[in-house]
């Protein structure tokens, strides 16, 4: 009877810091998964503020109205020289 209560224990010993290591496991993953999250997160901001995110038609949009603006400086600049 002692035997086997010796054996309960240690089972339960045993359980306990299977958990433990399991709660452990856990929680690290956790962390690594919001540290991903963040990190995410600041690479989707730095490709917006490089432009990187664009699709074609966005770009294609930027560079017309670029050759706009360029068009009505290149007119004022020759209305400034006749």
């Amino acid at each position: 009877m002692e035997e086997e209560k010796m054996n309960l224990r240690l089972d339960a010993n045993v359980q306990k810091l299977e958990a433990e290591r399991l709660r452990k496991g856990k929680t690290k993953a956790e962390d690594d998964l919001d540290s991903l999250k963040t990190d995410y997160k600041k690479l989707r901001r730095s490709m917006r503020t490089a432009g990187l995110g664009k699709t074609s038609e966005q770009w294609r949009e930027e560079i017309q109205e670029e050759k706009n603006k360029a068009n009505i400086w290149e007119r004022k600049f020759q209305e400034l020289q006749t």
